[in-house]
C-alpha cells in the first residue's frame, strides 16, 4: 500500500514541475510580448513625429491639417496658438522649419496618449532670417480610433549649444 502512495506522490510531482515549468514559460513569453508591443507604439510615434519634421519642412499643410488635432495648441519662443494659425503660419512660410536634426528621443504612453521629447537643432526661416537653435520639443499625441492625433508641440530653446554639423 506505501508502493502506491509513493509511486501516485512521486507521479503528481512530476505532474506539478511540468505545469511550473510551462507556467514559467507562458509568463516569460508574455512579459516578452507585452514589450514588444510597448516598442512598436513607440516606434510608430517615433516614424510619426519624424514624418510632422519631414511636412513641415515640405509645407505639406493637407497632410499635417489630418495629423494635428483641432483642438491643438502649439508653444514657440514668440506666442501660443492653436492649429488653424499653424497651419496658416506654415502655408504662408512666416515659419518654415527647413531642417530638423534629430539627436534624442524618448516615448512614454500612457493609456491613450503619447508623450515624445526630441531633442533637436532646427534650421528655420523666421520673418525672413535663417536661424538655427537648439530645442527640447515636447510632442503629445492622442489616439483616436486607429490613428494619432497631435494635440501639443511645444519648443523649449536649450541653453546649451549646438551640435557641430
Amino acid at each position: 500500500m506505501n508502493l502506491n502512495y509513493l509511486y501516485l506522490y512521486n507521479r503528481l510531482k512530476r505532474i506539478s514541475m511540468r505545469t511550473t515549468v510551462i507556467g514559467l514559460i507562458l509568463f516569460i513569453a508574455g512579459i516578452q510580448l507585452s514589450f514588444a508591443q510597448t516598442s512598436a507604439a513607440d516606434e510608430e510615434i517615433i516614424k510619426l513625429s519624424k514624418d510632422k519634421w519631414e511636412w513641415m519642412a515640405e509645407k505639406n499643410v493637407d497632410t499635417l491639417s489630418k495629423l494635428f488635432h483641432e483642438k491643438a495648441v502649439f508653444v514657440h519662443m514668440g506666442g501660443a496658438w492653436g492649429t488653424e494659425r499653424e497651419i496658416d503660419v506654415i502655408k504662408s512660410g512666416g515659419i518654415w522649419y527647413k531642417k530638423a536634426d534629430i539627436h534624442e528621443v524618448s516615448v512614454n504612453i500612457v493609456d491613450n496618449t503619447a508623450i515624445l521629447l526630441n531633442r533637436i537643432d532646427l534650421l528655420a526661416v523666421v520673418g525672413g532670417n535663417e536661424v538655427t537653435n537648439p530645442f527640447m520639443v515636447t510632442e503629445v499625441y492622442v489616439k483616436q480610433g486607429d490613428s494619432w492625433k497631435l494635440t501639443a508641440l511645444s519648443f523649449t530653446r536649450l541653453l546649451t549649444p549646438q551640435r557641430p554639423q
